[in-house]
């Protein structure tokens, strides 16, 4: 009887110096550390990567009457890596700098002496401007972006830009014209205008134009600028 009382009291005895040792040991706690990450972000630029182009325009036939000459502008792409959200607008003006022409003008495109191209240019040969020759009112072609789009390239996402000359732009003067552009916060990344039709281009010959000469040393010709700038207008 007395041993049994004696196991007890040691089992009693052992249980409590546990409970003891568990209230004493240092508990096991979840560990915390923040870690922080960071990258800068450095500007590019806002250019052509293709700019517009306008082909040349097949030859003209005279027949009496008003005729039409029609061409596809090419496919352009426009990269905003500017990273300034402004957006940006393309405008085509004629060029009226020295040696150029804003509107269709006679222009030799040698100095031979066919078409009489080697003394047309002030007196002397060309290639250039005929001195004094025909020329053709502004505004004689306009450029339609009806059916166009703008593709995203290279993972562009966002707002893309729009096509400005729906119902026609006239693209031959010293006046510029925007023909597209992306509103502030839009045309971030990469755009590929495209889907121009083949008479997005289409110039009136009028019934009063001049033939200017029998060899392909002679043609109307016209300068164009585009150009590419921050903001939507």
């Amino acid at each position: 009887m007395s041993f049994i009382k004696s196991w007890g009291a040691v089992k009693l005895i052992s249980l409590c110096v546990l409970l003891v040792a568990l209230t004493l040991s240092p508990s096991v706690q979840a560990v915390t550390v923040t870690e922080r990450s960071k990258f800068v972000v450095y500007s590019g630029s806002l250019y052509f990567n293709t700019s517009p182009d306008v082909p040349d325009l097949s030859a003209l036939s005279l027949d009496g009457t008003e005729q039409t000459l029609n061409g596809a502008l090419n496919e352009w792409q426009v990269r905003d890596a500017s990273g300034t959200g402004s957006g940006w607008n393309i405008n085509v003006r004629g060029d009226s700098s020295a040696g150029n022409s804003p509107i269709f003008k006679e222009y030799c495109t040698d100095g031979s002496s066919s078409n009489g191209c080697n003394t047309a240019v002030s007196g002397g040969p060309g290639p250039g401007y005929v001195t004094n020759g025909e020329s053709l009112e502004a505004n004689s072609m306009v450029l339609s972006s009806s059916g166009a789009s703008f593709n995203a390239i290279g993972g562009t996402r966002g707002i893309p830009p729009t096509h400005s000359c729906g119902s026609s732009c006239n693209i031959d003067s010293a006046s510029p014209v925007i023909i597209a552009s992306a509103a502030a916060g839009a045309g971030m990344g990469t755009y590929r205008a495209t889907d121009y039709s083949q008479s997005s281009l289409s110039f009136s010959a009028p019934t009063t134009i001049k033939a200017i000469g029998t060899d392909e040393n002679k043609a109307y010709r016209v300068d164009l600028v585009w150009t590419l700038a921050s903001g939507p207008s």
